[in-house]
């Protein structure tokens, strides 16, 4: 019998995690959680994902032509995995109520909190780094994409130069929203005075030190990430570190792009579902060697990172599965070496 996962929340990350259930054949997808009758819940709804919705609301969706499957709490009994997708800061609400109490095990999402009393789980997880130290864990952090973006270029320095390294300092140039939101942005570039990505990186990268400062930018396309690398010694060469990446999994190497929107715009034009790329992308032409420090630029897909990263989590939660029999399964289903292929062919 499969196991059973159901998808609490239903925005941006969660249509995107409900696509990767939908299409693995070796888990039940129960249905998705709906809070409020919304967009979301019409595509959800043309989707034929079945619908369950907190029990003061059932009567409000049947009215307005929502077929209800049941209650939140109903989905969540019949699970043996919850995926929590919900706005930042009802997972710690949900954990507590739900999660706990009906002794299930869940995934959260990098809103959530790793530390302090609303903490959720006591490990973020990231693929490329900690994969195999979440068999058995009953909650998990995902890792923002921010986060996860961050585990991913730095780790493959570190496994390749990292006696070598002494430090690394990243520049977060955040998008305000995203091209699907409603809310507005705003004409301003804003700065987060206490950043949590230098902490939750540190959760799973323990060995070199990394400091983080943040900024928003009016921008709806994608995050762009400024990383310096600082070496004991001489840096290594530039075709030396593009060779690091070379097969990395989910990191393309494009040379010609002009900005964020450029990628953006051509993974919409390709096809590819929601116009992710779910990808971080290098700027080779802008990547510089100076002395001992080493300087990557790198566009960070926001909105589509985390959904494979999600299923990797699914299935090491679930199925105690080896990193690479996990990595082969989610590549059939997201296609990141082809989108990686069909991003070098357009920007070189």
């Amino acid at each position: 019998m499969a196991f059973r996962v159901f998808l609490n929340g239903y925005g941006t990350i969660g249509r995107r995690v409900a696509y990767a259930l939908a299409n693995d054949r070796d888990v039940e997808f129960i249905g998705v959680g709906k809070y409020s009758v919304d967009d979301r819940a019409k595509e959800a709804k043309d989707q034929g994902f079945k619908m369950f919705v907190p029990e003061a609301k059932i009567d409000e969706f049947k009215s307005k032509g929502y077929a209800v499957e049941g209650s939140i709490k109903d989905a969540i009994i019949a699970s043996d995995l919850i995926v929590d997708a919900s706005k930042d800061g009802l997972g710690y609400e949900n954990k507590i109520n739900y999660y706990l109490p009906l002794n299930k095990p869940a995934i959260f999402q990098g809103g959530e909190d790793r530390y302090g009393e609303h903490s959720v789980a006591d490990i973020i997880h990231n693929s490329r780094v900690n994969y195999e130290q979440v068999y058995g864990k009953r909650y998990v952090i995902q890792g923002s994409c921010n986060v996860t973006g961050l585990g991913r270029i730095m780790q493959p320095l570190i496994e390749r130069y990292g006696d070598e390294i002494v430090r690394f300092d990243a520049t977060l140039i955040r998008r305000w929203a995203d091209l699907e939101d409603k809310k507005e942005v705003k004409d301003s570039i804003e700065w987060d005075r206490d950043p949590h990505h230098q902490k939750d990186v540190a959760d799973f990268i323990r060995s070199h030190a990394l400091y983080v400062d943040v900024y928003k930018v009016p921008s709806r396309m994608m995050h762009l990430h400024q990383l310096y690398v600082r070496f004991k010694h001489e840096c290594p060469s530039k075709d030396s570190i593009l060779d690091v990446f070379e097969k990395e999994w989910g990191v393309a190497l494009l040379s010609n792009a002009k900005g964020t929107a450029d990628v953006r715009k051509k993974a919409l034009e390709l096809g590819f579902p929601f116009g992710d790329t779910c990808m971080v992308h290098i700027h080779t032409d802008v990547l510089k060697v100076q002395g001992d420090i080493l300087k990557i630029t790198y566009s960070d897909d926001q909105t589509g990172i985390v959904a494979p990263e999600n299923h990797m989590l699914i299935q090491a939660m679930l199925f105690r599965r080896s990193k690479r029999e996990a990595l082969e399964r989610t590549e059939r289903i997201f296609r990141l070496n082809e989108r990686k292929k069909a991003l070098a062919s357009e920007f070189g």
